[in-house]
Formats: structure tokens, sequence, C-alpha cells
């Protein structure tokens, strides 16, 4: 394995949060299925919603433009709608509320707890400014589920994108965000990312060192995406007698 770069050469660090800070990818991968499935019996789409779909069309965008990229992908267009639709609306908007329904009692029920590795790399670059870029509308929630929300000087979530305008990744404008929130350039930012269009929207936002965290992304499509290299976990980044002393 080739020798990881030094993180203290550079002055700030933003991080993805589902996959990356918590395990909360799986619960809204566990979300997505249940609600495709249902929805592709219901309306007999051809072909079944797969993990495959997730990785290519949902996972690191935000939600409403995940439904619609995958209901494009089986060339199913529905109207747009507005946030506010209810969950029976057959539109872009309501069907995502619907997903989000399924990840909010699941939270809510089952909790979340950060990665391990991921709180000792927190811990490690505690001196630093740090900030989260999630395009999850649920970001702040889960960061205060887990305890970590006191960590960082800024959050750019799904909110923040919505309510500035701000275009979904893999467009650059999320991260973008916030390196100017850090107040630091981004040729001076190391990002984590775990996401295809995460990994694209740090590279496009000019983060010096984007790195992948393959949690079933892939890591020949994470650096084919930008990601500048690639690791199973965050812990790599720790110490061992870190890790040891944190386990």
């Amino acid at each position: 394995m080739s020798t990881l770069p030094d993180l203290t050469s550079f002055d700030a660090f933003l991080f993805d949060l589902d996959g990356v800070l918590t395990p909360t990818a799986e619960v809204h991968m566990r979300a997505w299925q249940a609600m495709f499935d249902e929805l592709f019996a219901a309306w007999d789409i051809a072909g079944p919603y797969t993990d495959d779909d997730y990785y290519r069309y949902v996972d690191g965008k935000k939600r409403y433009d995940g439904v619609a990229s995958l209901l494009r992908s089986r060339d199913v267009e529905v109207p747009w709608g507005h946030p506010s639709d209810p969950l029976t609306a057959d539109t872009v908007c309501g069907i995502g509320n619907r997903k989000n329904e399924v990840f909010t009692r699941v939270l809510n029920e089952e909790g979340i707890q950060p990665y391990p590795g991921s709180l000792a790399l927190l811990d490690e670059l505690a001196r630093y400014p740090l900030g989260v870029v999630s395009s999850s509308k649920n970001a702040r929630d889960v960061l205060a589920a887990a305890g970590i929300a006191n960590r960082f000087v800024t959050i750019v979530d799904g909110l923040v994108a919505e309510n500035d305008h701000l275009a979904s990744k893999p467009a650059a404008d999320m991260f973008a965000r916030g390196a100017h929130d850090l107040g630091i350039s981004p040729d001076r930012i190391a990002a984590f990312e775990d996401a295809h269009s995460g990994v694209a929207s740090a590279a496009a936002a000019g983060i010096a060192l984007v790195v992948g965290v393959d949690r079933g992304a892939g890591a020949d499509a994470l650096l084919s995406h930008g990601a500048t290299l690639v690791v199973n976990d965050l812990a790599e980044f720790v110490p061992l007698s870190t890790r040891t002393h944190t386990a």
C-alpha cells in the first residue's frame, strides 16, 4: 500500500456525512430500496431497482435530483411538484418525501453512531476548521443523533443547497460553498467522500486532496470520477496507537 499524504499539510477539511462520518448511507439505501420497490410494482416499471441504481443515479445527490435521475433512467417522467407535496403525490417531490419518511422512521427507531475510524480522525483534526458537505436535508438531525454536530464550523446540506440555489453534486457548488464558509482556499483543503457524484463535486471545486472512501461505490469508479486516492476507512489516516486507544 502506498504511503498516505500527510494531512497536517492542509489547512482545513470537508467531510461528506452519509457513508463517510456515519453509516447512514446504509439506512438511506434501505429506504430508497423499499420506496422504489413499491413504486416499480405499482407503476409496472420494468427491471428491478438495484444497488447499482443507487450508486449510479441516487448516491450523493439531493433527494429530488436522485428521484428524477433514477426515473429518467427508466424513461419515466413525472411533474417535479413542490417540497410540500404529500406522500401520496405522484411527483418527484412526493416520491422523494415517501423515501424520507422511511429514513426518518428508521433513524428515530435505531439511532446512529459515527464510524469509529471517522471519529478518531475527527479527534486528530480537532484543531483545524472542519465542515460537512452533505446533500441530505437530514444532515443536522443525523449529526445531532451521532453526537458530533458541534465539531463543525459549517454544515452545507440539502436545506442550504435548496435555499441558496446551489446545484446538486456532482456540480462544484456545494464544496465551493463549504470552502467559502471555512474561509480557506480550496487548494488548501482536503475532502472525504464516498459517492461518485461527491468526489466529482469536490474535484470540480478545486479541492486539493479528494479522498474517496470506498463503502461500496468501488475504488476504480471513485478514482475515475475525481478522487485523488481511495481508502476503505478513515482510520487509515490515524496512528495505530491512537486507533487502539480509541477502540
